[in-house]
């Protein structure tokens, strides 16, 4: 027992684990998921300015059709550059299922499970190839466990909030996101 304990003390990175206020969860969460901080260049990370088109404001740069929900880009819009908080609800800082789900209540009215796992419970699951507006996608971290949700928009491009950008939109495509993605799902009625 002793000599597991002077192990441990001589350990580093331990020590510097043990000397922090474990109420710090940004801290243990990073050190928890260290290997899953992303690094990528979100395709948008900042709001767009609103230029003036046809349909009226243009939120995310993006071109549209008269199909497209533009209250769901405007919200997604108002929300870029919101930094990640783990257990963050709010525009101080927010994690990447209370995103999801402020985004739902208010463009939909819908009311979602509070973690990206339990989101799971609120979808019907689909094909990838069947992906439109709205849907939620779905990952899982090196541990195998749902951990990341995002709102699926158009063009292989979601809107999340991820550890290492916050509030931005990223492409499917992305090496991370597309060997971490796990299920799309389409949110019951």
């Amino acid at each position: 027992m002793a000599l597991g304990m002077l192990l441990l003390t001589g350990c580093d990175s331990l020590k510097a684990f043990m000397s922090r206020d474990l109420e710090d969860e940004d801290f243990i969460i990073g050190q928890l998921y260290a290997d899953e901080v992303v690094a990528e260049t979100p395709v948008i990370a900042r709001p767009v300015a609103r230029n003036t088109t046809a349909r009226g404001s243009n939120p995310l740069g993006l071109t549209y059709s008269a199909e497209d929900n533009m209250a769901l880009y405007e919200a997604i819009n108002s929300w870029l550059g919101v930094p990640y908080k783990y257990g963050g609800t709010d525009r101080n800082g927010i994690d990447c299922s209370a995103f999801v789900g402020a985004i739902y209540k208010e463009v939909y009215g819908i009311t979602l499970n509070r973690t990206a796992n339990d989101m799971t419970r609120n979808v019907n699951f689909i094909p990838r190839s069947q992906l439109r507006e709205g849907d939620l996608v779905f990952f899982k971290n090196s541990n195998g466990k749902v951990s990341h949700v995002g709102i699926y928009l158009k063009d292989n491009l979601f809107a999340h909030s991820s550890t290492s950008n916050g509030v931005s939109v990223s492409s499917l495509e992305n090496t991370y996101w597309k060997k971490h993605f796990y299920k799309a799902g389409r949110v019951k009625k």
